[in-house]
């Protein structure tokens, strides 16, 4: 068994959920494996972030949007609205903002963004998907997102790709 490993950067914008469409780099990566039957695990170490697989549905919005992207994003929002004051939310207490404040370049308001991670909770950070043959099982319409909840600042991002098997 084989196991093969890599990243993909990526940089969140506009102060909004960014949805990043890693599809052809995941599937590059698998190709440059070389492992043609398995498992591909698509994965985020952030806890603002989530990995998902959707349709594309092609038409955007104003911002670049896939309307089904959009429609995610109010349902979200009414679900768990955005972070916008202090003790909007438990979180964060004083004692993470103490801690927050404690490593470089944070600020307090960085640590506004509850919002971002109960999304996370309901997405997942990961998606395995099933490798046959050297291709991708995601279906006629599949493609791999890395959705960044986090509105508080725009960052540069990891997406963590492990393909295992033979």
């Amino acid at each position: 068994m084989a196991v093969f490993s890599k990243t993909i950067d990526l940089q969140s914008r506009d102060h909004m959920p960014h949805f990043h469409n890693v599809t052809d780099a995941v599937k590059d990566i698998v190709a440059e494996s070389g492992i043609k039957n398995g498992i591909c695990v698509v994965y985020s170490h952030h806890t603002t972030c989530s990995v998902m697989t959707q349709e594309c549905s092609h038409d955007l919005n104003y911002f670049g949007r896939e309307y089904l992207q959009v429609d995610l994003m109010e349902i979200m929002e009414k679900m768990i609205p955005t972070c916008r004051t202090e003790g909007q939310y438990h979180h964060p207490g004083p004692e993470h903002i103490e801690f927050a404040l404690s490593h470089p370049d944070e600020e307090a308001k960085g640590s506004l963004n509850t919002d971002a991670h109960l999304r996370s909770c309901f997405f997942g950070r990961s998606e395995t998907i099933v490798l046959n043959d050297g291709e991708l099982s995601l279906g006629d319409f599949g493609f791999i997102y890395f959705i960044d909840w986090d509105q508080v600042r725009e960052r540069g991002r990891v997406c963590e790709v492990q393909i295992i098997g033979e």
